[in-house]
């Protein structure tokens, strides 16, 4: 072999591994199953990271396109659609029979509108004050997001809204849910989607947005019902350890800062 071959050969190998120890937090795999939302009632969401426990509150709140039905109920109240409550149901084959009687409930969504077509419904986090909307962290480099969803054979389907480090917004779509009872509705995170970058830290986590359900043009949309049960998902929260990692860590940098003389 030729000198000058050789020589490129080993540009080539050097290349590689220069692209490898790049992404190396993205070759090593260390998956965590991570609940964001049990959906039981609780304001107080806690988890922990891989290096840090996190705690945030928030609640859920509704909104939908122009043609939610409101009407008045035989009381002569009014009544503005959609309506959510907690109820006590859940999905057997995630919890069983419960025969230990413990407390737990689903988020119930009730839904008019006063024409078909592609209406919709947000489903999205709001901090404790009710109104202001919160976006929910999800930590690591998500691969799967999954939500258990109760159905009637509506002919409808929904998308999870994600935010990523750029704040572009991305849609995933989860699925129809014209099917009968629960279901676990599942979909991964295209790796087009950014979650990591050159500069440290590494990490660029997204933040969960809202659900949205949608309606097909020929279903019907009077009084129906839709039922959601825990938002989870599976994150890689693997992070290369180095000397220094720690002025890297944005929970730390506040601190290391707070009182220095400038």
């Amino acid at each position: 072999m030729k000198y000058g071959s050789i020589k490129a050969v080993c540009l080539v190998v050097l290349a590689c591994i220069a692209v490898l120890s790049a992404t190396a937090d993205e070759l090593t795999v260390d998956l965590t199953s991570i609940i964001l939302e049990s959906f039981n009632g609780e304001t107080t969401h806690e988890w922990f990271d891989g290096r840090h426990p996190r705690s945030f509150e928030f609640s859920w709140a509704m909104t939908a396109s122009k043609f939610a039905t409101t009407a008045t109920d035989q009381d002569g109240n009014e009544v503005t659609y959609p309506r959510s409550t907690y109820v006590e149901a859940w999905p057997i084959a995630l919890f069983g029979y419960n025969r230990d009687g413990r407390t737990i409930k689903s988020f119930g969504i009730n839904g008019q509108f006063d024409r078909q077509g592609y209406n919709w419904i947000d489903v999205y986090p709001v901090e404790t004050d009710g109104e202001t909307r919160f976006e929910i962290p999800m930590p690591g480099r998500v691969r799967y997001i999954d939500l258990w969803v109760w159905g009637a054979n509506l002919n409808y389907y929904i998308e999870a809204y994600i935010r990523d480090n750029q704040g572009i917004v991305h849609i995933i779509n989860l699925g129809n849910i014209a099917y009968a009872g629960w279901k676990n509705l599942r979909a991964n995170i295209p790796n087009h989607i950014r979650q990591s970058k050159r500069i440290l830290p590494a990490h660029a986590s997204l933040k969960f947005v809202k659900f949205r359900i949608w309606t097909q043009p020929i279903e019907r949309v009077s009084n129906f019902y839709i039922y959601f049960k825990q938002f989870k998902i599976l994150t890689d929260t693997f992070e290369t350890l180095y000397d220094g990692d720690d002025l890297a860590d944005p929970d730390l940098i506040p601190e290391l800062w707070a009182g220095g003389n400038s």
